[in-house]
C-alpha cells in the first residue's frame, strides 16, 4: 500500500484533466510532475520534479527509444527529401480511391507489422497520412486507426511484448505460492490467456467496423465532417506532433520515385529484424542447418527463442539509423543531394521530432512521479480485494484499464497487477485445475485492460507516438479515441460478467462481442449523427469544389 494513501492518485489525475481541458500536453503533464514533488517532498519539490525528470530521460531503455524516435524523425525527413512521400502519394492515390480504401489499408498494414508497436506506428503512420490528407481523411481518425493496431497487435503475436507477459506468469505463480513442477507449462498458459485478452481483439475488430462502415460517432464524427466538408484534416488551432510539409519546405527531387519511400522503409524492416535476432542470440548456421537435415522442428525453435529473447529497443535504434544511411546513399545516388545537404536533413529531421520527444520525456517524468509515491499499488490494494470468482474477471479489467490510464504504461500496469490478482484468483477457486483455469484469465484480462487504459491515456508513450507519425495533435487524437475505446471496454465487461455465471466459451463470446460492437457502431452513429444535424456516414468523394487539403491552417495544393 502507498505510504501516500489518495493523494499518490492526484499527479496523474491532475495531468490528465489539465491534458483535455487546456490541450496543451507539456504544461499538464510538467504540472503533473511538480505536484508529486510537492506531495513527495511536503515543500516546494522543484528540485525534486527535474531529478524525476532526469532519472526517466536517462534510462537506459528511455534514452534508447528518444533516440530511435529523433533518427526516425531524420529517416522521414530523407524519404520527404528524395521525393519519396510523393511518389507513394500519388501511387496510392491512382489505387485508393476512397477513404474505405484508405482506412482497410492503414488496418491491415497494422495487422502485418506486429512485432512492435513503436515501429508499427511509425512505418503505418508515416506511409498513410499523405494518402489520407488527400482523401479527406482527418488526422484524428488515422491515429486511431495506427494506434488501435499497434499494442492490441503486438500483444497477440510473436513481439517484443511476449517475453515481458510470458515472464509475468512466471513471477504471478511464485507469487501464489505454486511450484513450477504443479503448473502448466508458461507458454501454454500464455496461449490459454489469449481469447481473454479481449479487449486487443475486439479493439482491432472495432477499426474494421469502423473503417467499412465509414460510421463515426462521439469527437470522431465532428472531426471527420470538418474533414469532408472543408478539406481540413486538423482543426484551425490545432497543433499537430509532426509537420513535415511545413518544417521542412518543399522536397529538393523534381522525380519522385517509388524506391526512395520503399527502400528506407525496407531497410528499417529488414535491420530492425535482423538486429532483434542476432540481440536474441540467433544463429543464421544452426538454422540453415536444421533446415538441410529437415529438422524445421528445431529451425522454428530457434527462430522462437531468438525472438523472445531479442533487445527490441536497440533493434529499433539500429533500424532507424540504417534507414539515415539509406537515405544518404539514395540521394548520392540519384543526385539528390549530397553528403553535406543529407547531414542538414538528418538535423531537420530531428526537429520534427522535438515535441514527440519532450512529451515522452514528461510522461515518463510522471511515471517515475507515480512509482515514487506507489500510485499503482495503491489503486490495485484497495480495488482489488475479496470478491466473487464471478465477478473477480471484470474487476480485474477495470482496475488495470484505471492503473494504465492513470500511469500511461501498459506493461508497469502489467507489472503491478499481475502479482497481485494472480494468487488472488488461486486462492477464490481452490486452486488444482480451477485455479490454473481462472490464473489464465486473469492473465488475459490483466494484458487486456493495460492496454486499454494505455490506449486512452494521453500521458502513454504509444498514444504521443500515434499522434506523432499520423502528424496529429495529441489531444484531439485522446478526446476522438477514448469514446471507441470505452465502447470496445464496455463491451469486454458484458462478456467477462457473462463469462463468470456462465464459464462459457470465450470463442463463443468473441463473436457475440464483435456483434454488439456492430450494432453499437450503428446505434451510437445515428443518434450521435441526428443530434449534430450531420450524416452518419463518411463520404468517398469530397464535397467541395477544390482539391486542396487543409492541416493546421496550412493549405496544401494537389
Amino acid at each position: 500500500m502507498s505510504d501516500f494513501g489518495a493523494l499518490s492518485v492526484a499527479p496523474p489525475v491532475l495531468a490528465i484533466a489539465l491534458a483535455i481541458l487546456t490541450r496543451k500536453a507539456v504544461l499538464s503533464l510538467f504540472l503533473g510532475i511538480w505536484s508529486g514533488a510537492v506531495i513527495a517532498t511536503g515543500g516546494l519539490g522543484i528540485v525534486r520534479t527535474f531529478e524525476w525528470i532526469v532519472a526517466a530521460v536517462s534510462d537506459e531503455f528511455h534514452a534508447t527509444i528518444i533516440v530511435f524516435t529523433l533518427l526516425l524523425g531524420s529517416g522521414v525527413a530523407m524519404v520527404w527529401n528524395l521525393g519519396g512521400t510523393a511518389a507513394v502519394r500519388d501511387w496510392a492515390l491512382a489505387r485508393l480511391d476512397s477513404q474505405r480504401k484508405a482506412g482497410l489499408v492503414a488496418w491491415g498494414l497494422g495487422i502485418v507489422l506486429f512485432f512492435d508497436d513503436y515501429a508499427n506506428t511509425a512505418i503505418v503512420g508515416s506511409a498513410m497520412k499523405d494518402v489520407s490528407d488527400r482523401l479527406r481523411v482527418s488526422r484524428e481518425k488515422l491515429s486511431y486507426v495506427v494506434d488501435s493496431t499497434a499494442a492490441p497487435v503486438a500483444t497477440l503475436g510473436i513481439s517484443s511484448w511476449v517475453a515481458f507477459q510470458l515472464s509475468l506468469i512466471v513471477e504471478g505463480y511464485e507469487a501464489a505460492g505454486v511450484d513450477a513442477a504443479n503448473r502448466p507449462g508458461t507458454f501454454e498458459v500464455f496461449v490459454s490467456s489469449i481469447p481473454f485478452n479481449m479487449y486487443a481483439i475486439l479493439a482491432i475488430v472495432m477499426v474494421l467496423v469502423i473503417v467499412a462502415s465509414g460510421r463515426d460517432y462521439g469527437e470522431m464524427l465532428a472531426a471527420e465532417h470538418r474533414s469532408w466538408t472543408t478539406g481540413k484534416v486538423t482543426r484551425d488551432d490545432a497543433v499537430p506532433m509532426q509537420d513535415v510539409a511545413g518544417e521542412l519546405g518543399e522536397p529538393p527531387s523534381s522525380t519522385p520515385r517509388l524506391a526512395s519511400f520503399f527502400v528506407p522503409v525496407a531497410v528499417l524492416i529488414a535491420v530492425t529484424v535482423m538486429t532483434a535476432l542476432w540481440s536474441g542470440g540467433f544463429s543464421p548456421a544452426g538454422f540453415l542447418g536444421d533446415l538441410l537435415v529437415a529438422e524445421f522442428t528445431a529451425a522454428g525453435g530457434r527462430l522462437w527463442d531468438a525472438a523472445l529473447n531479442a533487445t527490441y529497443e536497440v533493434a529499433l535504434m539500429i533500424g532507424s539509423f540504417s534507414m539515415v544511411a539509406s537515405g544518404f546513399a539514395l540521394g548520392k545516388l540519384y543526385g539528390v543531394f549530397g553528403v553535406g545537404d543529407a547531414t542538414e536533413y538528418t538535423i531537420d529531421g530531428f526537429g520534427i521530432m522535438l515535441t514527440a520527444v519532450s512529451i515522452l520525456a514528461l510522461a515518463w517524468g510522471i511515471g517515475e512521479a507515480i512509482d515514487a509515491l506507489g500510485t499503482g499499488d495503491y489503486v490495485a490494494a484497495v480495488a482489488v480485494g475479496s470478491v466473487s470468482p464471478a465477478l473477480l474477471p471484470a474487476l480485474v479489467f477495470l482496475v488495470a484499464g484505471a492503473i494504465a490510464f492513470s500511469t500511461g504504461t501498459s506493461w508497469g500496469t502489467m507489472g503491478i497487477v499481475t502479482p497481485i490478482a494472480i494468487p488472488i484468483a488461486w486462492e477464490v477457486s481452490g486452486g488444482g485445475p480451477a485455479g490454473h483455469t481462472l490464473v489464465a484469465v486473469m492473465v488475459g484480462v490483466i494484458f487486456s485492460g493495460a492496454i486499454f487504459g494505455d490506449h486512452s491515456s494521453p500521458i502513454s508513450d504509444t498514444t504521443v507516438l500515434s499522434a506523432t507519425f499520423t502528424g496529429s495533435d495529441l489531444i484531439d487524437h485522446v478526446r476522438t479515441q477514448i469514446y471507441y475505446a470505452v465502447t470496445v471496454a464496455g463491451v469486454v465487461v458484458v462478456l467477462l460478467v457473462v463469462w463468470g455465471y456462465s464459464r462459457a466459451t470465450p470463442l463463443l463470446l468473441l463473436p457475440i462481442g464483435a456483434g454488439l460492437l456492430v450494432a453499437l457502431v450503428y446505434l451510437f452513429s445515428e443518434v450521435d449523427a441526428r443530434r449534430r444535424g450531420v450524416e452518419p456516414v463518411s463520404v468517398d468523394e469530397p464535397q467541395v469544389d477544390d482539391d486542396s487539403v487543409t492541416v493546421a491552417g496550412t493549405e496544401l495544393d494537389d
